[in-house]
């Protein structure tokens, strides 16, 4: 126990490792959650769309408003996958630069 060396601070960390891994896991949990909130608005568009098909809704629409319809139906969802993959980027770069502080605090101890 006497022999033990005190652990030294490393001066070039200016985060706390512990609330970058918690923002890091709350990230990845908020992309999950932006994930399933837009496949089920999705699933609601879709369900609109084929019901304003069935009523008649449709009847009388020329091809640019149909065009149009279509891709309001799919642009939401590329929305939400672009939110889910930001936001599960952001968690990957705060752990790279984690991994990256950590490998340059090793190159520096003797």
């Amino acid at each position: 126990m006497e022999n033990q060396k005190p652990a030294k601070i490393f001066l070039g960390t200016y985060f706390n490792k512990d609330i970058v891994l918690k923002l890091s896991g709350l990230a990845k949990v908020f992309a999950w959650i932006v994930g399933v909130f837009y496949v089920v608005q999705w699933m609601f568009q879709i369900g609109n769309f084929f019901l304003q098909y069935a009523r008649g809704f449709w009847v009388g629409l020329g091809f640019i408003d149909i065009a149009q319809n279509l891709f309001w139906l799919f642009e939401q969802p590329l929305r939400g996958l672009v939110y889910f993959a930001a936001l599960q980027g952001v968690a990957q770069v705060l752990l790279m630069m984690m991994d990256i502080e950590e490998n340059t605090r090793r190159v520096s101890q003797p």
